[in-house]
């Protein structure tokens, strides 16, 4: 069956294209679209199951791209002869099969066949295919999966079995090629070139303040100061702080503006670089949004975007996720809306290692539990366990005792980190406007936060004093 394409090329490319498209066995005409609104009109009335774009059709972005996916259609780039920017910026946007205009009919015929087996080929809509969903025991109450737990199921508690453990001396299932055949820079798991391509860890906690910034900001601080190329992203939508944790200004938010950036095609890694100003040796810092009200700015094709470039950018990308990871199952329906909790979603499912922070109190502690059940219905890596503030006044006289058989007992974890409360340095901390390793590298809670990063890069960070540095 031929695939009927959906045109929006420029006046400039289209007549040439149109001609070798009627000679083509594998592909027919199905509309000339006038610009991107009708082509994502015609996309969803069902006109067309494939599209052809051409870099300078206006508003052409990633998100139209997107949608263009969602709806079931696989895209197709049509650029003129050694335009290579143009070809460039179609990549960027996430077209995975470019042609130029004086091809022949026997190639786009070749590039239908090759859409069969095309990475970036969509998924029609309503298809699970690849998506990791563990239902932890499907319409159970969390009182029957822990009970569930007790019995060594610890499936039943939704967490994955299939990613990587967390340890980052383990490499993670290999990497699908992107546009073209190139190794694509994002998505979870290995690469064939590690030293070219940074290694995600997302920071994630249940609402409740279990102290998710300050593990973030510290974890970066740590592999920054053992000489790793470090890269920083705010990525929390609902209450962005770590600009003024580490006292930056935030007028410009770079999240938002690379978000843009990628959107249009145009995000690369200096660009990124930029963005991300180097407020220590080794570490940059990506603000996050200042307003919660402006969380549609950062979608989940532009967020994919920035992690895959950010890659490039740093060894080691520590982000700073939202608590929230609802789905949005109300607008579930709507495959063109955008999703709320979209930058976090897409965060957990492309990292490559998962630090779940936790309170060492009885609401913190309930919050952990039921957080790492619901884990079990989102893509996302096996979670390190941190659980934060532990002191006898709020956990009991043997506060890392009860935290370890509390969380053995309901969620099956054995192995966690535990991070003394140590709130006058932390407080001191960022009243400096500075990460624990700078103003307090003494402090227990930065001690304990440092093993956490040697467990996380072994063969990098190695034990150490903790000296103040300055900033340069």
């Amino acid at each position: 069956m031929s695939a009927r394409l959906l045109v929006a090329v420029s006046t400039m490319l289209e007549a040439q294209f149109v001609t070798t498209v009627q000679a083509a066995t594998q592909a027919t005409v199905a509309r000339r679209c006038a610009d991107v609104a009708d082509l994502l009109a015609a996309a969803a009335a069902g006109i067309g199951d494939s599209a052809a774009v051409s870099p300078d059709v206006p508003h052409l972005e990633r998100d139209v791209i997107d949608q263009l996916r969602r709806l079931g259609l696989w895209v197709l780039g049509v650029v003129a002869p050694d335009d290579e920017a143009g070809e460039r910026r179609l990549r960027q946007l996430g077209v995975g099969q470019v042609i130029t205009t004086d091809a022949t009919a026997q190639d786009i015929d070749a590039a239908v066949v090759r859409s069969g087996s095309d990475p970036t080929a969509p998924r029609r809509a309503g298809s699970t295919d690849g998506v990791d969903l563990l239902d932890a025991v499907a319409g159970a109450d969390l009182d029957r999966r822990l009970d569930a737990a007790l019995d060594g199921d610890l499936d039943a508690l939704g967490r994955r079995t299939d990613a990587p453990s967390g340890s980052a001396d383990e490499d993670g299932p290999s990497n699908q090629d992107g546009p073209g055949g190139r190794e694509r820079p994002g998505g979870r798991g290995g690469a064939t070139d590690p030293q070219r391509r940074g290694r995600i860890i997302a920071v994630w906690g249940p609402t409740g303040a279990p102290g998710r910034t300050t593990t973030a900001i510290t974890l970066a601080a740590e592999f920054a100061a053992a000489g790793i190329s470090t890269l920083l992203i705010d990525a929390d939508t609902y209450g962005a702080s770590v600009a003024q944790s580490l006292g930056l200004l935030d007028d410009t938010p770079g999240l938002a503006a690379v978000a843009r950036a990628a959107e249009q095609g145009t995000l690369d890694a200096p660009g990124l670089q930029r963005r991300a100003p180097e407020v220590s040796a080794n570490l940059r810092v990506l603000t996050g949004l200042p307003r919660a009200d402006r969380w549609p700015e950062v979608r989940d094709g532009a967020m994919q975007a920035v992690l895959d470039t950010a890659r490039l950018v740093a060894e080691m990308i520590v982000v700073d996720c939202g608590f929230s990871i609802e789905a949005d199952e109300e607008l579930s329906y709507d495959t063109l809306a955008p999703r709320r909790n979209a930058t976090t979603l897409t965060t957990l499912e492309h990292a490559d290692d998962l630090v779940v922070v936790g309170a060492a109190d009885p609401v913190g502690l309930q919050r952990l539990v039921r957080a790492l059940g619901d884990l079990g219905h989102i893509p996302s890596p096996r979670p390190s366990v941190v659980v934060t503030k532990v002191r006898a006044a709020a956990a009991g006289p043997r506060p890392e005792r009860s935290i370890r058989e509390l969380l053995s007992r309901f969620s099956g974890i054995d192995d966690l980190a535990l991070v003394p409360d140590d709130r006058d340095a932390c407080d001191a901390s960022m009243l400096a406007g500075r990460t624990l390793v700078e103003h307090a590298p003494s402090s227990p809670a930065r001690i304990a936060t440092a093993q956490i990063a040697r467990r996380l890069a072994p063969q990098r960070v190695a034990p150490t004093q903790g000296r103040r540095r300055r900033r340069a």
